[in-house]
């Protein structure tokens, strides 16, 4: 195995997927990395995340992906 590959399967095995089953029949499940949101806006985990740069991410101007992640934490985990 090639180095890059090994660091990447390692980072695979690191950050685990949650999923949340669905509640109701059509519904879809939904699969997560818990703590995403912290690593894309550069928080640390042990750290609650500010609301100014919550608010950035939900506006889009952090990027697409935290702009995901952010909508997913306000419409989804009810924080």
């Amino acid at each position: 195995m090639a180095g890059g590959d090994y660091v990447a399967l390692a980072r695979a095995k690191k950050h685990k997927k949650r999923v949340i089953k669905p509640t109701k029949a059509g519904q879809k499940s939904i699969s997560f990395t818990p703590g995403g949101l912290h690593a894309s806006l550069g928080v640390p985990q042990d750290q609650k995340l500010p609301p100014g740069k919550v608010a950035a991410a939900a506006s889009g101007s952090m990027g697409n992906k935290a702009r995901k992640q952010a909508l997913f934490l306000k419409n989804v985990l009810h924080h």
